[in-house]
């Protein structure tokens, strides 16, 4: 399996995360690259480094204003009187109520993110740029006629939408590798089995039907991201049906995981899609830090086994899954688990 990994991602280190109302330093730390980088060349997988493939793949998913900010960001920020080290919203607009958009980085800053897990640095609109180009290479393979590829992408990006970062994730990896195989497949389907739903990549394709999203994750009535993630949630207009949710009880453990997996992938072969993209999460492990499901290391390989039974062109998009001693171990059972079933 050709691993896609740059090294670009190591300056992007964010030291700004609130959670319950005290700071600390981001559990998106760039350790977690390394570690997985080391896991996959354990496994024998050949790391290629991805090409530049321009502004066009993100564009294709973002808006200019949003990529524009985030270029733009930490530089104007920092010229800012008295101005923290990294971005960090602090006022956002209403929901529902008329909205200017914001001259002042300040402004931006709170409409162009979610939440305070997203804080940008010096380095991360270059991290960020790397990590689409990988997730694009793992595509541009994929198309080319590898079986598979998988693109370790760091900072993750399943929750970013189309004009917000959110939840460490700036560009949407996901959303910008399915958007390029559209080029060649006429339908396109996503899996996420981060545990976290994939909220900005929902965003993203909400209304059309040319791009099939399947989520499973912690349910989100009582875990993050809260406010969407729930089963009813369907899709609209041409893409109603076309968005499917599988919020799962916390402590989930894979028996019980791989009954909505099997109904996960019926749905995915009655779609048709020519090629599918993974949100390869692995902090569904029972030793996560989330610790919001309860799936062992073994039964990661049992999980891409049975989505490569699936037998369509697929790329696999690193999302979470953080720092443990069984997070190597962990991708390393999602690979063999994947390429055995081949």
């Amino acid at each position: 399996m050709k691993v896609v990994y740059s090294d670009r991602h190591q300056g992007h280190d964010p030291q700004q995360f609130i959670v319950r109302g005290r700071m600390k330093r981001s559990n998106e730390q760039p350790e977690r690259a390394l570690r997985l980088l080391e896991a996959a060349r354990g496994q024998g997988h050949d790391v290629v480094e991805p090409d530049d493939y321009g502004a066009a793949p993100r564009a294709a998913i973002h808006t200019p204003q949003f990529l524009r900010f985030l270029e733009t960001a930490w530089q104007r920020w920092r010229e800012l009187p008295d101005a923290s080290e990294e971005v960090t919203p602090n006022i956002y607009p209403f929901p529902g109520q008329p909205c200017t958009y914001p001259d002042s980085v300040v402004g931006q800053a709170g409409y162009h993110m979610g939440d305070n897990a997203c804080s940008i640095g010096p380095h991360t609109w270059e991290a960020a740029t790397a990590s689409a180009h990988a997730a694009t290479h793992a595509a541009h393979l994929v198309m080319e006629g590898e079986r598979v590829a998988y693109a370790l992408c760091r900072p993750p990006g399943h929750h970013a939408y189309a004009d917000r970062a959110n939840g460490f994730c700036y560009l949407n990896n996901v959303a910008i590798a399915a958007q390029y195989l559209r080029q060649r497949h006429a339908r396109v389907a996503v899996l996420d089995i981060d545990v976290h739903h994939g909220n900005g990549t929902q965003g993203i394709f909400w209304r059309r039907p040319d791009v099939l999203t399947i989520s499973l994750h912690g349910d989100p009535r009582v875990f993050t991201p809260f406010f969407v993630g729930h089963a009813h949630e369907r899709g609209e207009g041409d893409g109603l049906g076309c968005n499917i949710n599988y919020p799962l009880a916390r402590g989930t453990r894979l028996p019980a995981y791989m009954q909505a997996l099997e109904d996960a992938c019926l749905n995915i072969q009655a779609y048709a899609p020519g090629a599918l993209v993974v949100a390869l999460g692995l902090d569904a492990h029972e030793k996560d830090p989330y610790q919001a499901l309860a799936i062992s290391t073994e039964g990661f390989a049992d999980i891409l086994g049975r989505i490569a039974r699936l037998n369509l062109p697929t790329v696999l998009v690193q999302e979470g899954g953080y720092l443990s001693e069984d997070l190597g171990p962990n991708l390393a059972s999602a690979l063999r688990g994947y390429t055995q079933a081949l």
